[in-house]
C-alpha cells in the first residue's frame, strides 16, 4: 500500500511539473512581440464633371426706377436668348435675386450723377447636365457684352463650377484596387524581409477626394470639367514566419 501511494504521489508531482512547463511556454509565448507592417494602397479615376453651375450677374442702372427696370429687362431676355440659342431649357434657368440701389439715399448723395442714380442688380443661375456646353457658354460672355449687357465684377460672375456626384458608381472597384495594392506592398516588404502576409489586423478605407484633372496653382479647381476622384485605403496586415 505504501508503494501504490509512493507512486500516487509521484504520478501527482510529475502532471503538476508538466502543467507549469505548459503554462510557462504558453507566457514565453505570448510575450513574443507580434510582427506587422502597415501599408497604403492607392486608387485613382479619371471622371469628367457631370452638372454644372453658372451664376450670372449683370446690373442696369438709369435716373429713374422705370428706366432702370427697363434696362435691366433687356438685359434679362438678352441673356435669356443667348442660353435658348445655345440650347438651354427654360427650366435650367432661373432668377435668384434682384437688388436695388438709390444713391440718392446713400452717403455720397451729394456728389451723385442723377443718370446713374438708380442701380438694380440680378442674380440668375443656370444649372445643368450638359456641362460641355455649359463651358462653351460661359467663355461666349462677349457676345452679350456687345448687346450692352453689363455684367458685375465680382467673384460671383467668374464663369461656370463644374462638380462629380456620381462617386458611387466608382466606389467598389476603387477600394478593392487600392487594397489590392496595399497588398502587394505588404508582400513586397514580407519577401524582403522573410515572412508571409498573414490576415488584416487592421484596415482604414480612407475619405474620397474629387480633385481637379489639372493641379495648377492659384487656380480655382472647381473651374475644371475633368476631375480625379482619389482614395488611399490604410492597412496593418499580420506577418508570419
Amino acid at each position: 500500500m505504501k508503494f501504490i501511494g509512493v507512486v500516487a504521489a509521484l504520478l501527482v508531482a510529475a502532471g503538476i511539473a508538466l502543467a507549469g512547463w505548459f503554462v510557462g511556454t504558453s507566457l514565453v509565448e505570448s510575450r513574443q512581440p507580434l510582427r506587422t507592417v502597415t501599408v497604403k494602397g492607392l486608387s485613382e479615376r479619371a471622371v469628367q464633371a457631370d452638372l454644372g453651375f453658372w451664376p450670372i450677374r449683370f446690373v442696369a442702372t438709369g435716373p429713374t426706377l422705370e428706366a432702370a427696370r427697363a434696362s435691366l429687362e433687356r438685359s434679362e431676355q438678352a441673356v435669356r436668348d443667348f442660353l435658348a440659342d445655345r440650347g438651354f431649357a427654360e427650366g435650367e434657368i432661373q432668377v435668384q435675386n434682384v437688388l436695388v440701389e438709390d444713391r440718392a439715399a446713400g452717403y455720397n448723395a451729394s456728389s451723385m450723377n442723377d443718370e446713374y442714380r438708380f442701380v438694380l442688380t440680378e442674380d440668375m443661375l443656370v444649372t445643368t447636365d450638359r456641362v460641355t456646353d455649359l463651358a462653351d457658354a460661359s467663355r461666349s460672355v462677349a457676345d452679350l457684352l456687345r448687346q450692352g449687357v453689363v455684367f458685375s465684377s465680382d467673384a460671383y460672375s467668374a464663369g461656370a463650377s463644374f462638380v462629380f456626384t456620381d462617386i458611387n458608381e466608382h466606389k467598389s472597384a476603387m477600394l478593392t484596387e487600392a487594397t489590392q495594392r496595399a497588398r502587394e506592398t505588404a508582400e513586397q516588404f514580407a519577401t524582403e524581409s522573410g515572412a508571409l502576409v498573414g490576415d488584416i489586423q487592421t484596415a482604414n478605407q480612407g475619405v474620397f477626394e474629387i480633385l481637379p484633372a489639372v493641379d495648377i496653382p492659384n487656380d480655382r479647381p472647381e473651374k475644371q470639367i475633368d476631375k480625379k476622384v482619389r482614395v488611399v485605403t490604410t492597412i496593418t496586415y499580420f506577418l508570419v514566419d
